[in-house]
């Protein structure tokens, strides 16, 4: 059974703030989750969709004050609100004057294939006027999680397309597609003077180097650009929700620490696609399994996170190396997480010496496994879905 949480958060934040936005990559489920939305509000309560992909809503909005003046009482959902970056201020301006007519809550729904950052360098900040909520791919808490379904989730991803296919030559051929329409739609519009194909190129590197040290000058190289082009490329992939970049962690203490950032392709599914991996057998027999692994570890337990929580990885140039290091204001607690993908749960010497340099509260091994059991003080081995519950839970 599979359980959208974001839904429930949608609804709630539509009852605190004027305007919505939700945010995740395209073919998460953003459209699908506001046409049930729409379904399920009072029937006192309209709605309008517009795709702002298609012209013919585009136009409806050439004078977009009129249009949305003349549906003030509707709840307008906005999708692929980065198609008409310059309606940010009309909606500013409409929701000041819903306020001082003391009818500003729940009106604008605003889909959005970008991070939070990027939306905002696209217009008009509605800072104190807008509240965000994500909408990630599946992940370890909203299925049914058995051994053989995690294998599954880890193989395909969370894309609901990829992950509910059929057969795995269905979910891959979901996936190459993704792939295709993000370097030929998105990347166009948000860098056009990236090459399709040079981009392509990149993303199939950074699979290849899966949670490695990011080596700008050696991706460049390989690429013919320099460096700074290299981590234009990177934020780009960061800002459309596919790549994720894990900073170190600084510790107040003598040891020299690695300074550059880890980078992950976020989903597995779409990391196994690039490398060309259709199935497990295809996956046990490469040299990325145990990175596809640690991405796909992190990427569930950094889904369950609250807000305010800070995650970093950490590691000396002696060798000493924390996979996640979570800071968690609320509990004003640091946790240290090794991740392995062998069923032996036993962390190596190094880990064991990074925790001596920072002295974190507790300390885990995700491993594929489900049993929760101790292996040393303060150090217990866990499954991914129950470390994801209790992260969530805090």
């Amino acid at each position: 059974m599979i359980i959208r949480s974001a839904y429930d958060s949608v609804r709630q934040a539509l009852e605190r703030q004027a305007a919505v936005a939700l945010i995740g990559p395209r073919q998460v489920g953003k459209t699908t989750l506001a046409t049930s939305l729409v379904k399920d509000l009072s029937q006192d309560t309209q709605a309008i969709y517009l795709d702002l992909e298609l012209k013919k809503d585009r136009n409806k909005l050439l004078n977009p004050s009129l249009f949305l003046t003349n549906h003030d009482d509707f709840l307008v959902i906005l999708d692929e609100i980065h198609r008409m970056p310059e309606i940010f201020q009309e909606l500013r301006g409409i929701i000041d004057q819903g306020r001082r007519e003391n009818k500003g809550l729940g009106r604008f729904l605003i889909l959005g294939s970008a991070s939070i950052d990027l939306l905002h360098q696209s217009g008009e900040s509605l800072a104190g006027r807008i509240e965000y909520v994500n909408l990630n791919p599946f992940d370890a808490r909203e299925i049914d999680l058995d051994t053989k379904s995690l294998t599954k989730l880890w193989i395909r991803g969370g894309f609901p397309g990829s992950y509910l296919a059929k057969n795995s030559e269905i979910s891959l051929a979901f996936r190459r597609n993704f792939i295709r329409t993000y370097l030929e739609r998105d990347v166009s519009q948000f860098s056009p003077r990236i090459a399709v194909e040079t981009l392509e190129r990149f993303w199939t590197m950074l699979a290849h180097n899966q949670g490695t040290i990011l080596n700008a000058s050696r991706l460049a190289s390989s690429l013919s650009v320099n460096a700074t082009t290299v981590s234009h490329y990177v934020d780009l992939l960061v800002d459309l929700l596919l790549v994720r970049r894990l900073r170190p962690f600084h510790a107040n203490i003598s040891k020299r620490v690695v300074k550059s950032p880890k980078v992950y392709v976020r989903d597995s599914g779409l990391l196994h696609a690039l490398l060309e991996i259709e199935d497990y057998k295809d996956l046990c027999g490469h040299p990325i399994v145990g990175q596809s692994w640690e991405g796909f570890v992190i990427e569930n337990l950094l889904t369950a996170i609250t807000w305010r929580t800070e995650a970093y990885f950490y590691r000396t140039l002696a060798g000493a190396e924390i996979d996640l290091v979570l800071k968690i204001p609320k509990k004003n607690e640091l946790w240290a997480i090794e991740i392995k993908s062998s069923i032996s749960a036993r962390p190596k010497k190094g880990f064991y010496i990074a925790c001596d340099d920072l002295q974190p509260d507790r300390c885990f091994i995700v491993y594929p496994g489900n049993e929760r059991y101790p292996i040393a003080e303060n150090i217990d081995a866990i499954g991914v879905r129950e470390l994801s519950l209790l992260l969530a839970s805090l």
